[in-house]
């Protein structure tokens, strides 16, 4: 059988899609690209705005019209929290909640041998029992940089976010397992791996007995399975003093933190159920830059949030401009069914969301030329993609710090390491370089 995955949000949605892609060509299918014909197309959906809900609907629509008679599979954070919206589009065969994923071949040739029945609905609620569900098969899917979801779900609520509802309660990936599929992907050959969860700082506080995610770093920087090691996000209030050491002393952890801000004013933050103050994260950040001042450090923001009026917005401009930031993700607030938040008084009109949102993104541009301002004239290790850049047909890879360059160079130096000279920096956001 032939399939294809169309993948929307996250890096765990795209881990788990390479994880299901990967079952399945042990089951003797094969997996295609956009545009070429499938029996069966799965959507992974995502759900975390209402945006992402209406791309995952329009998703559905766009392949069941493309590819008229093939099978329509639905899963993730949509199918999990609306699987009654997704019944009512035509064409969708099967919608598969989280804790069925792992039924999904089962339930593809299920919906496949009576594919002019009702949709066949697979949805289970998530509650705290859920254990890990550990893959079957380590899986880099088709990046230089494969994804390792280490931790799922999250306890935190906060009041804009249906992640909770969608992907149930925080749980993790025992340390043997980590490690496992660690040494997996280096011995595959990968260079890089990048550590990912829902919740990545409540990593192994549910197991018996419980861990934590900078035990599990020890353990990991022992044994260096790879040669270089990524988190994705952390929450500001879960960044220790000792994690920060850790990565500071580290052979093979990247100097990259992405925190997540949302919002630079203690009134919004405490609205919002967020667990630390502006203070908390102004400190966070500092003691990472003096402790590694060419870290890259990022943040995500969250504009127009319920009751954000113009001394609320001026508190997170004047934080973000006065920190040493290296890149912003800047999402305007939109209004999410099932969420406290959608329903507070003091919604934000959307003409003003959208003028601040402009202006947080104008900040983070500011931010990121100077970051990469800094590295020009400096060696860096490269770590070379398997792609050429687009635009060039040069090579283009990552340093450790999380910055793109661009160098020239034959195809032997894909996916290695390679030392670098910075020469310059370029409008577009990336690096020119010269190996060396």
């Amino acid at each position: 059988m032939i399939f294809h995955i169309s993948t929307l949000g996250c890096k765990v949605n795209q881990h788990e899609s390479d994880i299901l892609a990967a079952t399945l060509k042990t089951r003797g299918w094969q997996g295609v690209e956009d545009g070429q014909v499938a029996d069966v197309c799965i959507i992974n959906t995502c759900t975390v705005t209402q945006k992402a809900s209406m791309q995952s609907r329009q998703m559905i629509r766009q392949l069941q019209r493309r590819y008229p008679g093939t099978i329509i599979i639905v899963t993730g954070c949509y199918a999990q929290v609306a699987p009654e919206e997704i019944e009512g589009i035509d064409g969708v065969h099967a919608i598969v909640g989280h804790r069925r994923k792992s039924a999904l071949p089962d339930l593809i040739i299920q919906a496949a041998q009576d594919a002019d029945a009702a949709p066949l609905c697979s949805v289970e609620n998530l509650d705290a029992t859920i254990p890990f569900a550990d893959p079957p098969v380590t899986a880099p899917g088709g990046r230089t940089r494969p994804f390792l979801k280490i931790q799922d779900g999250c306890n935190s609520f906060c009041t804009y976010c249906i992640v909770p509802y969608a992907r149930g309660r925080s749980r993790s990936m025992g340390p043997e397992r980590v490690l496992h599929h660690l040494h997996q992907l280096g011995g595959m050959g990968y260079q890089e791996v990048v550590l990912t969860g829902i919740h990545l700082g409540a990593y192994g506080m549910d197991l018996s007995p419980p861990t934590h995610l900078l035990d599990l770093l020890e353990r990991i920087e022992t044994h260096r399975p790879v040669a270089r090691l990524r988190l994705s996000s952390i929450e500001p209030n879960e960044v220790s003093r000792d994690i920060i050491a850790q990565v500071a002393s580290s052979a093979i952890l990247c100097p990259h933190f992405h925190l997540p801000l949302q919002s630079g004013d203690d009134t919004i933050l405490k609205k919002m159920h967020r667990p630390y103050t502006r203070d908390l994260f102004r400190q966070q950040v500092m003691a990472i830059h003096s402790r590694m001042p060419q870290a890259a450090v990022g943040a995500d923001v969250l504009v127009g949030f319920p009751g954000e009026d113009d001394r609320a917005f001026a508190n997170t401009a004047r934080l973000l401009e006065e920190l040493p930031l290296s890149y912003l993700h800047v999402f305007p607030f939109s209004r999410r069914p099932g969420t406290p938040a959608c329903d507070y008084p003091d919604q934000i009109d959307t003409k003003i969301i959208k003028q601040r949102t402009a202006r947080i993104r104008a900040i983070g541009r500011e931010k990121k030329q100077a970051f990469l301002r800094k590295a020009v004239g400096h060696n860096a290790n490269v770590l070379v993609e398997t792609r050429r850049d687009a635009a060039t047909g040069h090579l283009t890879g990552l340093t450790a710090n999380y910055q793109r360059v661009v160098v020239e160079g034959p195809d032997r130096y894909m996916n290695t390491i390679v030392p670098t000279l910075i020469e310059s920096d370029q409008s577009n956001g990336n690096l020119w370089g010269r190996i060396v």
